[in-house]
């Protein structure tokens, strides 16, 4: 446990002896909701005698232990300092039926918005985000904390144009080395070593129908699964947002070795990394020999016994395949840390004409959103 994991605890001792009883509409001019989920809900709000906009963040009593409101409230208080992650603002307060918290407002919407299905976003825009991600999540993990819940949707943008943006919702966070049972669940975001608790999520907690009053002598009560939460699981989800952002869908459905997309990853990241092409592979082409890896890598041939590439990855050059492979690697302990990602950003990423066809795509896309809203701007008018 770091000096960090550990001032946290604390603070949340603290806090909680002082937590006060208040009335939202008393303070703040409630606008609008801007999400909700599990965890409660978040309403966009303008504090009354000061006009400051801002986010609250509401959990239900029901649902939500104090001291995990307290956790999450004071991580983004006092440890969430870099620029780009979303930072409490010193309001918590309690409600007859509501934990409630006040956090920088993110008035552009998140991630989620902008990523156009089955298109992405632009090379350049898409690298943006990448950059200011890997600083938020280094940040974390230099104190000891793992965030464990990176989409889209926890991505909050301060501008249109991705220029600012600030990974948020920290309601999983874990401290690193924290033991905890693992969980597998049918998504990419997951990772590879989660599938070892396949088929267990809910063996834990199942129980006799209650028929005959007592337990089968055959029925089988299956082990939960500890492992320690580990930085390398924010590094898988950042490489699966970054092939989302891209392509605006994602690389396989689950990551489970029965998956026919994330087998013919493995089996393309397993000659990749064989012995004889360790060396040559995973580095960038030279300038002479860029012209010629790019035009076998657009053709989804390999670079020795022309094996063929994962064919979701087929769009993307090199460089890109570099990224992909280090934060992608099925191994935990050798993925690659999200600072470590840095080293791949500046060049091209997607291939020339996959690249124009995108822009064509997101052209048409354009087109019919102006259609679209011109459409309901003629309606407000004829009401």
């Amino acid at each position: 446990m770091t000096a960090a994991t550990k001032l946290l605890d604390e603070m949340c001792h603290l806090t909680a002896q002082s937590l006060t009883r208040m009335d939202t509409s008393e303070h703040f001019k409630v606008l609008k909701l801007l999400g909700e989920g599990s965890y409660g809900k978040v309403m966009l709000a303008v504090h009354r005698k000061r006009g400051t906009p801002m986010a609250l963040k509401f959990f239900p009593h029901e649902s939500t232990s104090l001291f995990s409101f307290l956790r999450e409230y004071n991580l983004s208080l006092s440890f969430c300092t870099h620029p780009s992650l979303t930072r409490a603002l010193g309001i918590a307060y309690s409600t007859p039926s509501h934990y409630v918290f006040a956090q920088q407002a993110s008035l552009f919407g998140d991630l989620y918005d902008v990523i156009i299905p089955e298109v992405g976003m632009e090379d350049d825009c898409c690298q943006r985000v990448v950059s200011q991600l890997c600083g938020a999540l280094s940040h974390l993990h230099s104190l000891g904390f793992v965030h464990r819940d990176l989409k889209p949707e926890n991505v909050f943008l301060c501008d249109s144009a991705c220029r600012w943006v600030k990974l948020g919702d920290f309601g999983m966070v874990k401290a690193r080395g924290t033991r905890v049972s693992e969980v597998w669940y049918s998504s990419p975001y997951c990772t590879p070593e989660a599938e070892i608790a396949r088929g267990n999520e809910d063996s834990w907690n199942s129980i006799n129908d209650g028929k005959d009053g007592f337990k089968g002598a055959e029925e089988k009560k299956k082990t939960r699964v500890w492992v320690s939460v580990e930085p390398s699981i924010d590094s898988w989800a950042l490489g699966i947002l970054t092939y989302v952002m891209l392509t605006g869908s994602h690389p396989w459905a689950e990551t489970t070795s029965d998956c026919h997309s994330f087998r013919k990853y493995q089996e393309w990241f397993d000659r990749v990394k064989s012995p004889d092409d360790e060396l040559d592979v995973w580095m960038e082409p030279q300038s002479k020999n860029m012209q010629e890896a790019t035009d076998l890598e657009e053709e989804g041939l390999g670079k020795k016994d022309h094996l063929p590439i994962a064919p979701q990855f087929a769009c993307f050059t090199p460089l890109a395949h570099s990224f992909f492979q280090s934060l992608l690697d099925p191994r935990p302990r050798l993925r690659g840390r999200p600072e470590d990602a840095l080293s791949f950003l500046g060049g091209d990423w997607m291939m020339e004409k996959e690249r124009m066809r995108l822009e064509e795509e997101r052209k048409k896309s354009r087109g019919k959103s102006t259609i679209r809203n011109m459409k309901e701007m003629e309606g407000r008018g004829e009401r």
